[in-house]
């Protein structure tokens, strides 16, 4: 298959990883560059900001964020669509997709940077990847620089002492409720790939192959080591699953993670960010939990409030909303 798209990204990014996933699904035709300084300059000439994925397409036009990106091309490759014909089970998924995006990478990140071996690791692994040009004597200190300049950046996704214990206890929350979700089935809504699929998996794949949060997986989520496994190169093996299937097992997500968790966090983040407040606090599992204000998520809340309201036909979604707890929230 000739390439057609080049894409930028790098084997550490989650959100790098979740499109070129949906390339390979899609089979659209495209070019996996590992973005580092031998790159740079062609990275730079399409890119506006300098985050990774990038797309550079035929034209010469640089695609960025990998949600936007995905939906772009799933109008261009609609078949085999990552959307269930079901409205609710359409949105669902798309709500599911949001929660891996941004409260996924919150464990993700957090074990990556807040423990010795993982910033160690995660160090030379980046190094590794990213200066290719650079000599072994060079080595310790491009990734001790590397570490001083990441670790503080914990505070940007609300990772301290103070919150460890609430980010940690998610993850193994997720892990518990999708592994017995995944127990019986491919994928999250079926036995085809869901938008869901592609931002769950960007984040667990990536505490997969780091020390701790992998030995985590490893020793207590079997299905969904598996499963990021396969969502590496993802194949439609059937149809999507009806509600009645899936509601045993994934309405504890919707509940116990988007609704009592994830939802109020981003609806928090929001008002801050409405009324200019550079850091925001509420109460999370009974304890308090404070992070600096984000503006991305505050337009990402609202893009999917507007996803909710362009839902036609809501009688059977909002009574699985307010069962799990979410529907006020996105009101």
């Amino acid at each position: 298959m000739a390439a057609k798209y080049r894409l930028f990204g790098s084997e550490l990014s989650p959100y790098s990883i979740k499109v070129r996933s949906f390339f390979r699904y899609k089979q659209i035709p495209h070019k996996w560059i590992v973005r580092n300084t031998t790159n740079q300059e062609e990275f730079q000439r399409y890119a506006k900001l300098p985050l990774i994925p990038l797309v550079v397409t035929p034209e010469g036009q640089g695609l960025q964020d990998s949600t936007p990106i995905i939906e772009h091309f799933e109008i261009l490759y609609p078949e085999p669509s990552i959307h269930p014909r079901d409205p609710a089970l359409a949105f669902l998924s798309a709500l599911s997709e949001e929660y891996g995006d941004e409260w996924g990478n919150k464990p993700m990140f957090h074990y990556r940077w807040f423990y010795q071996p993982d910033q160690q690791a995660t160090a030379e692994r980046i190094v590794r990847s990213m200066r290719p040009d650079l000599s072994e004597a060079e080595f310790p200190t491009a990734v001790e620089t590397l570490k001083q300049r990441m670790i503080p950046r914990l505070k940007f996704v609300g990772s301290s002492p103070q919150t460890k214990e609430q980010i940690e206890q998610s993850l193994r929350r997720q892990l518990t409720i999708l592994n017995t979700h995944l127990a019986s089935r491919r994928y999250v809504f079926g036995s085809r790939p869901a938008f869901a699929d592609f931002g769950l998996y960007a984040q667990l794949y990536q505490c997969s192959t780091d020390p701790t949060p992998g030995a985590i997986m490893r020793a207590n989520a079997p299905h969904v080591l598996a499963w990021t496994q396969r969502m590496l190169d993802p194949h439609n093996e059937g149809e999507f699953e009806t509600w009645e299937t899936l509601k045993p097992t994934l309405v504890p997500l919707l509940s116990e993670e988007i609704g009592d968790v994830f939802l109020p966090w981003t609806t928090a983040n929001a008002r801050a960010v409405a009324a200019g407040q550079p850091q925001f606090s509420l109460t999370l599992e009974g304890r308090p939990y404070t992070q600096d204000t984000q503006k991305y998520h505050a337009r990402s809340l609202e893009v999917l409030r507007t996803r909710y309201a362009g839902v036609k036909d809501k009688s059977t979604l909002d009574l699985i909303l307010k069962e799990a707890g979410c529907f006020d929230w996105l009101q």
